[in-house]
């Protein structure tokens, strides 16, 4: 007799449900409910296994897909869900420096500088120092973003650049930029406050080197579940194998073929390489499309299948045929967006 929380599932979904320790790679396709899969992977945890909800880590990419999952997984096992831990990277590791940020020198009370900010502390940098009075400190904002989420400090810019982005990017010597950088992380320390690719560097460092902080925090991640994994850049990524490597129980769960955050940092090797990242992996593939039409999903399946660099699935539409899949060359975004317009 199965069990009732699998019994609304297909075969594929009832598998990665069932699955219960060692890391797990999810690959699922778009309208598979991938969603509705790690909920009822949660709660059949906590109900199938026993396992505590303080034990369980979920983490989205914003806040409202946090607050349905934990919603999904209330409505279906009752009030216990409300103990656990699901949250986006930042709010997680911003709950972690609350906590634990005095161990790096982060005292009570710190502050968050939101891009405004960041772009005032530039600005003022690069007047008091009289380095390039005249550079953009967007683009400077902008390099320094990138640095952070692919976990370059300014002393790796400094010696390792060269190799990691040329000599000059943006117009400006790298060692410029390593410059600019150095004397924006010493300010940042100075006034006590984070930028917002800090909550996730500094967890990184935090966790680096104070080993027994991280075992506290291990503590309340014995399952570790990370949604839309294909988006994750490199700070993501370490702060992932750090939580996941005491109990190894981690599922990713993500879709390389829907990878569109490359710009914000977002590395697709992460998800491509997940197989020789870990041991003793068991991949689930979601196959079956409830969303799309078969003519819809017969395109989309030509087209991808064209990139060599992607891990195989074969999306199958639950969904009948439906209309044909039309073609509109518009000659510009505002005549694209108004046959869009007619159209809906």
């Amino acid at each position: 007799m199965s069990h009732p929380l699998l019994e609304s599932l297909n075969p594929n979904q009832q598998a990665a449900v069932q699955h219960y320790s060692e890391p797990a790679l999810v690959i699922a396709g778009a309208g598979s409910g991938k969603t509705k899969t790690v909920v009822h992977r949660i709660a059949y945890l906590m109900q199938e296994h026993d396992v505590y909800p303080q034990q369980i880590l979920a983490v989205t990419f914003t806040n409202k897909a946090a607050a349905e999952l934990k919603e999904r997984v209330e409505n279906l096992i009752g009030p216990e869900a409300k103990d656990l831990w699901v949250s986006t990277f930042h709010s997680a590791c911003l709950r972690i420096l609350r906590i634990y940020g005095e161990h790096i020198e982060l005292r009570s009370g710190f502050g968050i500088y939101d891009d405004n900010d960041q772009l005032d502390l530039l600005k003022d940098i690069l007047k008091t120092s009289r380095i390039l009075e005249d550079a953009n400190p967007r683009v400077l904002r902008s390099l320094i973003d990138r640095a952070k989420s692919n976990a370059i400090s300014p002393q790796m810019l400094e010696q390792k650049g060269s190799q990691l982005w040329g000599s000059r990017v943006s117009g400006l010597t790298i060692e410029t930029v390593a410059e600019i950088y150095h004397r924006y992380e010493m300010r940042l320390r100075q006034a006590n406050v984070v930028d917002f690719n800090d909550i996730l560097a500094r967890t990184v460092e935090l966790f680096k080197a104070f080993p027994e902080v991280l075992d506290k925090v291990q503590q309340r991640a014995v399952f570790v579940h990370v949604d839309e994994y294909q988006d994750t850049n490199q700070v993501q990524y370490e702060l992932t194998k750090l939580l996941a490597n005491k109990y190894n129980n981690l599922m990713v769960v993500g879709d390389p073929d829907q990878s569109i955050y490359s710009f914000r940092g977002a590395d697709i090797r992460n998800i491509l390489d997940f197989q020789n990242d870990y041991s003793n992996v068991a991949v689930y593939r979601l196959e079956q499309n409830y969303r799309s039409s078969a003519n819809i999903l017969k395109l989309a399946n030509t087209m991808i299948e064209q990139n060599e660099n992607r891990l195989d699935k074969d999306l199958k539409a639950v969904k009948e045929a439906g209309e044909k899949v039309k073609i509109y060359k518009a000659s510009d975004h505002r005549a694209e967006a108004d046959f869009i317009a007619r159209q809906v």
